[in-house]
């Protein structure tokens, strides 16, 4: 009777081991895709980054050296109509670029989809506690 219990104890053991072994290299792999899509999420805001400034810097230079321009051609004429057109070019302008602004950040993928799915995965293997 004792070899009896001692084999079950044993296969008990080996079967919470081996479980536990499974979770850990789960644990483990999901543990590697957050650490690779943190390091995605991170590049991508360092080139976004660096792509809005150099946008803002060409941008800022181009409606100086226009706006100096159009103000320059009409400055006997039309002087305050000439910088009125200019402003409301702007304006719009700044309309455009701010729908594109809140399109590009509504249609980006949600960060650590990957991760959250392979744990949605994880979860639906396991049955409901009651």
């Amino acid at each position: 009777m004792d070899a009896v219990a001692g084999s079950k104890s044993s296969s008990l053991l080996s079967a919470a081991g081996a479980l536990i072994e499974s979770l850990l290299g789960s644990a483990q792999n999901r543990i590697q895709v957050l650490s690779v899509e943190l390091q995605e999420e991170k590049y991508r805001f360092i080139q976004t980054l660096i792509l809005v400034g150099a946008v803002v810097f060409a941008g800022m230079m181009t409606i100086a050296f226009a706006t100096l321009t159009v103000v320059y051609l009409f400055w006997e004429n039309a002087r305050v109509a000439a910088l009125g057109g200019v402003t409301a070019f702007y304006a719009i302008g700044l309309l455009f670029v701010s729908l594109k602004l809140k399109h590009f950040l509504s249609t980006q993928p949600k960060p650590f989809s990957a991760t959250l799915g392979e744990l949605t995965k994880d979860r639906a293997c396991f049955p409901p506690a009651n």
